[in-house]
């Protein structure tokens, strides 16, 4: 049953079947993707002809468009794991999230209480995941960046996992050592940005 919860949900968008039905050329068909061209491992060969993502951004593809701004589109998932799951994607292409430029997150993400309110109260439901698929061995298939909003109710058993046992964290010198590790690359990654002119400095205790 985990099996064919998680084939659903990585292939929940591979085949768009549900047609626009708005007659007016929409803003989407006027503005054209980044090039899907590989700049990442995070892309596995996906090009501007063959991201999904990309096809619905130009209108080439149909899709249930249920918010839209400058910066991202909100569409209906064509193989929702529940009734209203959505995607929050943005109109630019990017392969996965850390190649996502910072601004265009945080423009995903300012959407997400907006656009999941008003998801859960259509819905009828009283709660939602929020999900990334980020990478191939976390279960991203469509590698064009994007948010999963998944309404959910009590008792609806979507995910397995939600039954399993959690086990407190050690505070050992294992852990510590991991903490150090994460602190260490995350200074590294603000100087590289830093150097970039893209980032700031950031100071851990």
């Amino acid at each position: 049953m985990e099996a064919r919860r998680r084939l659903a949900l990585l292939s929940s968008h591979l085949h768009p079947t549900i047609a626009s039905s708005s007659k007016e050329k929409p803003t989407s068909q006027r503005l054209s993707a980044l090039n899907c061209a590989s700049r990442s491992e995070c892309e596995k060969g996906n090009r501007e002809s063959d991201c999904v993502f990309c096809r619905i951004i130009r209108g080439e593809s149909p899709a249930v468009k249920i918010y839209e701004d400058d910066i991202c589109l909100c569409i209906l998932d064509t193989n929702p794991v529940s009734r209203g799951h959505s995607l929050i994607i943005p109109k630019s292409h990017f392969p996965c999230l850390q190649e996502t430029p910072p601004y265009v997150v945080g423009a995903m993400c300012s959407k997400v209480p907006f656009i999941s309110n008003a998801v859960v109260k259509a819905t009828g439901c009283d709660s939602f995941n929020l999900l990334v698929n980020n990478g191939v061995s976390a279960g991203q298939v469509i590698f064009h960046t994007h948010l999963h909003i998944i309404p959910r109710k009590a008792r609806d058993c979507l995910w397995d996992s939600e039954s399993l046992p959690r086990r407190p964290l050690k505070l050992d010198q294992e852990t510590s050592q991991l903490a150090d590790q994460i602190r260490k690359e995350l200074l590294f990654s603000g100087n590289s940005k830093d150097e970039e002119g893209q980032g700031s400095s950031l100071s851990v205790s």
